[in-house]
């Protein structure tokens, strides 16, 4: 079992995105790229540690890469919890999400805070992730997911399979004013969906969620906020 120290040591390398130093580790010790790691990650693995919220660390994708060369799991679930591409698509982080795809990673994994990956990532409004998975074979069955990411054709299929439910059409209707699809907005409200509902998940009305920034937005507005810049209007007089 690798030490505290050395633990400790792959943590703070990963979040750092010092590439060099966690090769160094991992050559001393290959076991530190697949144990859960103490202290700080609190029991996650490395890969989980580059994959965690708020995602966009720095030399992520190179950091994944070196885990996963060292014998890191793609679809590791510590305590039954999410896989690692569960986390990006919960934070869009693409650069990392691709990287586990191409190593492997089931893009079906049930069992996320949402679901599935795709579940996940059009849920938090992480467009990037939500359009890799799918340009990577994930399926998309529900009517949500198609009107999310208009997919009109899909959406067509949907619906002729079978006339969906009240609440299936107003749930696609929050979603496609998420993610900013007009056409597929227009064809829901055409067939019956509510244009007064808001989920329970939701805040606010379909304008609201037409107005929301998405994850990766709003993370870079976070953290440039962080950094202590202002929107041009919060410095008028």
């Amino acid at each position: 079992m690798p030490t505290d120290e050395d633990q400790l040591s792959t943590y703070v390398a990963i979040r750092e995105g010092a590439a060099d130093r966690l090769s160094e580790l991992l050559r001393a010790d290959p076991e530190l790229a697949t144990c859960p790691l103490g202290g700080p990650a609190r029991g996650r693995t490395p890969l989980h540690v580059v994959s965690d919220w708020p995602g966009y660390f720095p030399n992520g994708p190179r950091v994944a890469e070196l885990l996963i060369a060292s014998g890191a799991d793609v679809d590791a679930r510590p305590d039954g919890g999410e896989s690692p591409l569960h986390w990006t698509a919960s934070s869009d982080d693409a650069a990392v999400a691709r990287v586990l795809i191409d190593a492997g990673a089931d893009i079906e994994a049930p069992g996320g805070s949402i679901g599935t990956p795709l579940d996940n990532a059009i849920g938090y409004a992480c467009w990037n992730v939500a359009r890799l998975l799918v340009e990577r074979g994930a399926r998309v069955e529900k009517l949500w997911h198609a009107a999310a990411l208009g997919l009109l054709d899909r959406m067509e299929e949907l619906i002729a399979d079978s006339a969906p439910a009240q609440e299936a059409l107003d749930q696609a209707l929050w979603h496609a004013c998420a993610g900013g699809q007009r056409r597929a907005a227009e064809r829901l409200i055409g067939l019956g969906a509510d244009v007064t509902f808001t989920p329970e998940y939701g805040r606010g009305t379909l304008i609201d969620a037409a107005a929301s920034d998405g994850t990766q937005r709003a993370n870079l507005i976070e953290w440039l906020t962080g950094l202590g810049l202002r929107a041009s209007a919060d410095t008028v007089d």
